[in-house]
């Protein structure tokens, strides 16, 4: 088992930055790969953001040049800075980790105004 724990979350206003912050515990020698979901109201949850435990990264075209994904593998923690964020990027943002089964967390909600 491995529980994740966001932070960060919060209102932001267009343009602007913020950083997710993720801590995973439990089996977490087993996680290879971590990464950052979001689902806005009405829409079905979404990659945003991955990153193995070797460093390699994935993005959705959507934040590619705008949002980084680091992780942390001796802290066990994966951040996501967000930069120059636009309305769109309104969602719930969950932490995810996986070891063949994917693990989730509560999910931080994240508010851009225009």
């Amino acid at each position: 088992q491995v529980q994740l724990v966001e932070s960060g979350g919060g209102l932001v206003q267009a343009g602007g930055s913020l950083r997710l912050s993720c801590a995973a515990s439990g089996s977490i020698l087993r996680i290879n790969i971590m990464g950052w979901y979001r689902q806005a109201p009405g829409k079905q949850r979404e990659l945003v953001a991955a990153i193995t435990s070797g460093g390699s990264t994935n993005y959705a075209d959507s934040v590619k040049g705008r949002f980084t994904i680091s992780r942390d593998n001796a802290k066990n923690t994966v951040d996501l800075q967000m930069n120059s964020v636009k309305p769109e990027d309104t969602a719930v943002y969950y932490c995810a980790a996986v070891t063949g089964t994917y693990y989730w967390g509560r999910g931080t909600l994240v508010t851009v105004s225009s």
